[in-house]
């Protein structure tokens, strides 16, 4: 046996010293808020720089003279109508909504219009969720069913959702059930559910099919039935499927809501207030922005709480995977 080195030290080093320093969680949140915040102070950045060196009146290919509105604008127009300055649109956010005595800041009416579109959205995203799981759960029990359903479910995504909306409240007001009244929320509720329960079925389908088949053969063994092995495999199994449907579902929601409430006419959302601010965009041009900020906000929002959802089941979240 030969001897060690000089100076060699020939301990062993401790477990702790050999393993890989990771992250705290902690800080890894504070990293993605301050990746974010960058982003948008770039994104503010790269505004303002265009509207510095940008041409006045845009690029507008193919012009007609004397013809309005022929040609196609391949760059945006950077005067202060077309393009407000960043911090007059935050200016305008804490300014009164009217120059009428007593009215209400900006922001707040856009925090307020926020709050019923994400009411709303909410609803519309657990419809959503609900139907997309049931049909999920008829695909995986019935092959012909996944056969017969799948396309239709695919297929209803190509409906236009500006066709659709009118036609969904004008089948609502039909129906009459005592003294029940189909309300005007609850089409832009049935649009939003529309758009979110298809990647909440093709993401759950997915994730119920997933398990291999050796894990399903020893289910067999144990004489598991169908609801036990739902419920103890193919539910944990699902969920690095689920859990990207499902903000995905979120995110169609809110769309689903803006839309549906300009075509539906539901006053009182993020929605209609945008269309509503956009009157005033040849006088007051900073304003229309702040509802779409507010729109913004409620998308994130709604991530947000898919964030904390997929926390809660971060034990079965081994590897994520996009439906």
């Amino acid at each position: 046996m030969t001897a060690p080195a000089a100076g060699l030290d020939t301990r062993a080093a401790p477990p702790d010293a050999r393993r890989p320093v990771r992250a705290r969680p902690t800080s890894r949140r504070w990293r993605a808020v301050l990746w974010g915040a960058l982003g948008v102070l770039a994104l503010a950045a790269l505004w303002e720089l265009y509207k510095l060196v940008g041409p006045a009146d845009g690029w507008l290919v193919g012009a007609q003279e004397g013809v309005t509105g022929s040609g196609i604008r391949l760059l945006p127009r950077t005067s202060d109508q077309a393009m407000p300055h960043t911090w007059d649109m935050v200016a305008r956010i804490i300014e009164p909504v009217t120059r009428a005595r007593g009215a209400l800041p900006l922001g707040v009416v856009v925090l307020l219009a926020a709050l019923t579109s994400l009411g709303v959205a909410a609803l519309g995203w657990l419809v959503g969720v609900i139907v997309g799981f049931a049909l999920a759960l008829l695909m995986l029990g019935f092959r012909i069913a996944e056969r017969a359903v799948l396309p239709f479910v695919i297929l209803s995504q190509t409906v236009p959702l500006i066709a659709l909306a009118p036609l969904i409240r004008n089948w609502g007001s039909r129906l009459e059930f005592g003294a029940f009244s189909w309300e005007s929320w609850m089409s832009v509720v049935i649009i939003a559910s529309y758009l979110a329960f298809f990647p909440v079925a093709v993401g759950a389908l997915r994730g119920l099919q997933s398990p291999d088949a050796a894990h399903l053969d020893l289910m067999r063994s144990y004489a598991a039935g169908w609801w036990t092995t739902l419920f103890r495999l193919r539910l944990p199994a699902s969920v690095p499927f689920l859990i990207p449907a499902l903000r995905l579902a979120a995110a169609n929601a809110v769309v689903g809501t803006v839309v549906a409430e300009i075509s539906v006419g539901f006053s009182g959302g993020i929605g209609r207030l945008i269309l509503e601010t956009a009157v005033a965009a040849s006088s007051d041009p900073a304003k229309p922005w702040a509802p779409i900020f507010g729109a913004v906000l409620l998308g994130l929002v709604a991530a947000g709480f898919v964030a904390l959802l997929a926390a809660f089941l971060s034990p079965f979240r081994r590897q994520e995977t996009v439906a």
